[in-house]
């Protein structure tokens, strides 16, 4: 159980990675929260590693990839094991159940000394750590022209003409390794999931590593039991010389395993126009 009315304490660390122990240069990666009130242990982690190469250099990005993914799966499972056990052990605290998963030393994977809250939906505060501390460089590293949310703009303006934006809401969908809370969305017989992605950006690494994490979670959400569509609202890069790297970001998005639909900015009175008649001929059903 993650949501409430009334607001819980919780505890949160922050996964680093640790480039040189020597001069403990780090950079944050991903975010665990405990709640013992709620029995809540969940994790989420950074799994791609252009960021870290960007700000360390080359590194071995296999290994990278298969830890986080490792530490993320295995404190989600032991929140599982949590839930489902009787008696709970009432005792427990994070640092003692991140130790069973990473224990504490001079590795290049180490969670930061614990912090402390209060939360009345505790997915939503997992997502928002994650987003304080380890997003927020992410989008500061990409250095984007335009972010997703000015991307959405140049959508939404045509949806608000059609009267359909107010009928969007935000959509989690789970899966059993991950889940992505999408902004837009609405249900007609399937879940269409709306997504404003820039590609925006000033190098064409950026652009394609941002391709590569998109590529991620449609991998990881391709395992949801929930029935739905995923649209990428696409914003294009505003520099012409960067425009083989959005085609072949375009093309790393279509191999995601549920295809999705991608769409340009050129199209998005089409777009607007096409969501207004599906959701009149769905209040007419």
């Amino acid at each position: 159980m993650s949501k409430g009315h009334s607001q819980v304490p919780y505890s949160f660390s922050v996964l680093r990675y640790f480039h040189d122990p020597v001069t403990q240069e780090f950079a944050n990666i991903g975010v665990a929260v405990f709640s013992k009130e709620h029995i809540y242990l969940n994790a989420r982690c950074e799994i791609h590693y252009g960021r870290i190469t960007r700000i360390f250099g080359k590194i071995d990005g296999d290994r990278f990839r298969q830890a986080t993914r490792y530490i993320q799966d295995r404190v989600r499972g032991i929140g599982n094991e949590l839930a489902s056990s009787l008696p709970f052990e009432s005792h427990l605290k994070l640092e003692a159940l991140l130790a069973t998963v990473l224990p504490p030393d001079d590795s290049a994977f180490q969670f930061s000394p614990v912090g402390f809250g209060l939360s009345s939906d505790l997915d939503s505060t997992l997502d928002q750590l994650f987003a304080r501390f380890v997003e927020k460089y992410t989008t500061v590293t990409e250095q984007p022209h335009r972010d997703d949310n000015e991307v959405w703009k140049v959508y939404r303006e045509p949806l608000e003409r059609h009267r359909v934006a107010s009928r969007l809401a935000p959509k989690r969908i789970v899966s059993p390794n991950f889940d992505y809370e999408f902004e837009h969305a609405w249900k007609n017989n399937i879940w269409h999931v709306y997504e404003p992605v820039s590609f925006d950006l000033l190098e064409a690494t950026s652009i394609l590593d941002k391709a590569n994490r998109w590529l991620g979670r449609g991998t990881s959400l391709a395992d949801s039991r929930e029935k739905f569509k995923m649209y990428l609202l696409l914003g294009e890069p505003s520099d012409p010389a960067l425009k083989s790297a959005f085609i072949k970001a375009q093309n790393i998005l279509y191999k995601m395993a549920r295809k999705p639909e991608l769409i340009k900015e050129g199209e998005a009175e089409d777009f607007a126009e096409e969501i207004a008649r599906e959701v009149v001929d769905h209040d007419l059903e």
